[in-house]
């Protein structure tokens, strides 16, 4: 596996060095913060994450370049996990997870089907310090911090190689909805098969390049038409078979769940000179052992000045 990840990986941070670097600029910036805080105030399972993007290419026209290479994401990620208990898990709960991540991604469409490929690098373990920015923030707002027994029992420092493909396509239902269904799949911190979908309702995206966020699945604004103001509304949902997880990892017991579920709702408004976006998701159970399901929220405020 190893030997197969860290070519890719090699061969997309490589992609700004060729000779169609010098057609590329800047076009955009797209991030969100995603917390169980904001959805159903409770500190467990995937707790927290946040994700930022920043993308070159060509001259945006609306649609993505046939080719792969000609646009570049760099994604950077951090996410939190922690069991349903910060200070006396029970048995079987999940360990406190902290994982950072850095990857390149290109995005294309052939033949009316779109692609986005990329590949990562995630580390993980005290080495990221996540654990004492976690207990700072949480002494900052007077919220219980993880236990020295949690924190002792953390997914150890690792570096962890990632490539993830997703193939999809849109499909336009009357003038101002559209229905895009699609397939990924991952290897490396999480190794799995996903199909889902993502209806969209409204002028907001439209034109628009979003990219997929791994812990919700919800596709935030990355290249944005500003010259749609309004609301737009998504609705989306996935299922995934997972086969191997670094943060539920098999050798410390841990089963995972034949399906790993998600549902998703949220809403874009866009103004003249700010946009914001509020999204609900619904996290089926990852392990036999877990509590409960779970819900998050998710949240993106843009000003422009």
């Amino acid at each position: 596996m190893l030997r197969f990840l860290v070519p890719v990986l090699a061969a997309l941070l490589l992609l700004p060095m060729d000779a169609q670097a010098t057609e590329r600029m800047r076009l955009g910036y797209g991030r969100l913060i995603t917390n169980d805080a904001i959805a159903e105030f409770r500190d467990r399972e995937r707790t927290g994450s946040y994700v930022s993007s920043r993308v070159w290419g060509p001259e945006w026209t609306g649609r993505l370049p046939d080719r792969f290479g000609q646009l570049i994401e760099l994604r950077l990620g951090v996410e939190l996990l922690a069991p349903a208990s910060l200070r006396r898990p029970r048995p079987g709960s999940r360990p406190w997870a902290g994982a950072l991540s850095a990857g390149v991604h290109t995005h294309f469409e052939r033949d009316s089907v779109e692609y986005s490929v990329g590949a990562a690098i995630y580390a993980t373990g005290p080495q990221t310090h996540l654990d004492d920015l976690q207990r700072g923030l949480h002494d900052l707002i007077d919220a219980t911090s993880p236990s020295d027994q949690v924190l002792d029992n953390q997914i150890e420092n690792g570096f962890h190689p990632t490539v993830l493909v997703e193939t999809a396509r849109s499909f336009p239902i009357g003038a101002r909805t559209t229905l895009r269904p699609f397939v990924e799949g991952q290897a490396g911190i999480e190794t799995f098969m996903r199909v889902g979908f993502d209806l969209t309702f409204g002028d907001i995206t439209r034109g628009e390049l979003l990219v997929r966020d791994s812990t919700t699945g919800h596709r935030y604004r990355v290249v944005q038409n500003t010259d749609a103001t309004g609301f737009g509304f998504v609705i989306g949902a996935d299922m995934a078979r997972v086969s191997d997880s670094v943060f539920l990892p098999s050798d410390r017991g841990y089963d995972l769940t034949p399906r790993r579920d998600r549902v998703r709702a949220g809403v874009h408004w866009q103004g003249r000179r700010a946009s914001a976006f509020y999204g609900l998701t619904w996290l089926g159970k990852e392990y036999e052992t877990q509590p409960d399901n779970q819900l998050v929220g998710s949240v993106r405020i843009k000003l422009d000045f």
